[in-house]
This record gives structure tokens, sequence and C-alpha cells, in this order.
């Protein structure tokens, strides 16, 4: 059976529809199989929520769409909001299959289920690209932010080839609480934006570019480089995480 969130339960007892003594003992019965669950092949946090703010966040890589469709029920069948990175198509079939009101992003690479109410945040958070190519890493941190309660700009291919784009934009990025830049190549685009805005710059490297560019690194160290002040990096092709450190700064 599909146990209730506390806060539910509190609800269903203030309007009276639910005696102190029943909410206790589902109350307990909850909480007995709050902190994970072994599936076998995965053990699902489903304490996180309580620690952290947010559930368990599956990542699709080296899981099959079955298994992803596993895990994913299990944090549902909590009340838990849904968020399954790195995955694709087939896996979003299959979590429909058992969760039919969840979607999957194509952009973005994602798949997710609101089924709780988040806090939200208390501006924008404002997503720049420095180009159309950097627009997958980018969607995934603008879905894991929308799903985090944040309300969502997106300011897309506005690199440093043509810088006028980016500075033309510069009321849109002045208005926003938290920008996320996401650039490949040689990742001059954070040191730009930290430039021209009083808010924090998370700068995320991506994999775009030619043989030098290593596959993110020469961005990443570009970036760590940056002599603008409020900017900070995250790992290569990271829009999750960025989404995730942006979205604490938005809720303080």
């Amino acid at each position: 059976m599909k146990m209730p969130p506390l806060r539910a339960l509190f609800e269903q007892v203030r309007s009276g529809d639910l005696s102190v003594d029943e909410a206790e003992r589902q109350s307990l019965e909850f909480l007995r199989e709050l902190p994970f669950e072994d599936l076998g092949f995965a053990r699902v946090d489903h304490h996180r929520a309580i620690r952290q703010g947010f559930p368990e966040v599956i990542l699709g890589l080296g899981k099959t769409p079955a298994q992803i469709a596993t895990i994913a029920e299990r944090i549902a069948s909590r009340g838990h909001s849904l968020l399954v990175t790195r995955t694709d198509r087939a896996a979003g079939d299959a979590v429909k299959a058992v969760l039919p009101a969840a979607r999957f992003h194509e952009d973005a690479r994602a798949i997710t289920l609101r089924q709780q109410d988040i806090m939200p945040g208390k501006g924008v958070i404002l997503i720049a690209t420095g180009g159309t190519a950097d627009q997958p890493v980018a969607e995934e941190a603008a879905v894991t932010a929308e799903l985090m309660g944040n309300q969502v700009d997106r300011l897309f291919d506005v690199g440093v080839a043509g810088i006028h784009r980016v500075l033309s934009a510069h009321g849109r990025l002045a208005s926003a609480r938290v920008v996320i830049v996401v650039a490949g190549m040689e990742g001059a685009l954070p040191s730009v934006v930290g430039g021209l805005v009083q808010v924090p710059v998370i700068a995320v490297p991506t994999s775009t570019g030619y043989g030098a560019s290593f596959g993110g690194i020469a961005a990443l160290l570009g970036m760590l480089n940056s002599c603008a002040s409020g900017v900070s990096v995250v790992n290569i092709d990271n829009g999750f995480g960025a989404a995730t450190i942006a979205s604490l700064i938005n809720h303080l």
C-alpha cells in the first residue's frame, strides 16, 4: 500500500478525516520503511527528501529501462517527485508504463514526475548557453531547476564569438537571482557574464569543442581560472549539479 506523506496525514487529522490513532499507526509504518528500500540491484534512499529537501535522483547511465522503471515506481510510491537524468526514450517508455503521468524530456534526456508541493524559489534562475550544441546540458539544468520549484529563464546561443548577443540581454541577466552559464570550446562566457552581474554565476563546462578542447577539459580549466569574481564551476556537462546549487541559493 502506498503510504501518504506525513504532511498529508497531518492535514487529514486536522480536517477530521482521520483519527489521531490511525494517523500515528500510518506514520510509524511510513517511518519504518523510510530510510531505504533494498531492491537487490539498488537501495532506494527514501529519507533523502527529509535530509536534503529533494528526493533521490536516478542517474540513468548504466541502468536498464526495467531497472530505472522499478526504482522510479518505488520513489513515486512514497509520494516523492521523480527525476531521472541521463536517460533515453526507451527508459521513458518503461517509466510511463508504470507511472503514466511521468514525462520524458527529449532535449534534457530526463524523466520527471511532479507529485509534491515544493516551496517556490524567490527569484529567477537564468540559464545561458554559449551555443546551440550546449543546449542538452542547459535543458538538463532547466528541467531540474523547474522541478525543484524555480522559475527559469532560458537565454540560448549567446557565446562570445558574437559578444553583442549577450550584451543585448543585460537586463535579463541583471534581473536574475542566480545565473547558470553553460559553454564549451574555450569556456569564456561565464567570465563575461560574471563581469556584468552582481549575483552568483555557476559555470558549466561542456564537452562541446574540437580536439584540443579535450572533451571539455579546456573549458573546465578556463572557467576555473576566471578573472571575474562570483563565478563557481561544476563538473563537465553537469547541468543537474548546477541546477541543484542554483536552486539552493534561490531558496535561501
